[in-house]
């Protein structure tokens, strides 16, 4: 069965956190290795990190860990040129890719089961979780949408893609509000420490 890859972007600069929060400290982990930790629990054959700020301090922390690094040296043109260096990074042939935001560790692996799931009983190629009819996040997309991807303006990003195909989108139950939150402000991540503690 061809594989489903996690595309997990981590090369932003954290303007708003002020430092790289990638690195902040998270339920006993760095909230990099959180997310990483929740992708590789989950039914994602294989995991690809794309770095770009900072990216010698979070290869210290990741290294190690079971997943292959890639390097967005257009990192600064936004988050859609980090989706297109993890997409060049995926081998010719590949079933679906799910794409995280490195800032959101308290999706868990059950979550990104259920779209999995979703996706091979539906046969639809645009799956995202949703709370309360709110779009959330990780976006799982099937490998027909590669090369679209690629022609996306980088600043409507993702969403365009959504736009552009309707009919081919599955919105997936979360039943959870975590797929709505992610870190980027100082006042954000303290809200996330107090949910955790």
């Amino acid at each position: 069965m061809p594989e489903i890859w996690a595309i997990i972007l981590a090369a932003g600069e954290s303007k708003r956190m002020k430092d790289p929060k990638m690195l902040l400290p998270f339920g006993g982990k760095t909230i990099i290795e959180k997310v990483i930790e929740n992708v590789t629990a989950s039914d994602v054959d294989k995991t690809v990190v794309v770095l770009g700020s900072g990216k010698d301090k979070i290869m210290k922390v990741t290294g190690n860990l079971p997943v292959m690094h890639c390097y967005n040296e257009r990192y600064l043109q936004g988050m859609l040129s980090s989706v297109i260096c993890g997409l060049r990074f995926l081998p010719e042939h590949f079933d679906a890719v799910i794409i995280f935001q490195g800032d959101q560790p308290m999706i868990g692996h059950n979550v990104i089961n259920l779209l999995i799931e979703a996706y091979r009983k539906s046969g639809k190629g645009i799956l995202m979780p949703v709370f309360n009819n709110k779009r959330g996040h990780p976006l799982l997309v099937s490998s027909r949408y590669r090369a679209e991807i690629e022609n996306l303006d980088g600043k409507t990003g993702l969403r365009a893609l959504a736009e552009r195909f309707p009919h081919d989108v599955l919105e997936v139950d979360a039943g959870t509000p975590d797929i709505l939150r992610d870190i980027d402000t100082p006042e954000d991540y303290k809200n996330e420490l107090n949910q955790i503690t």
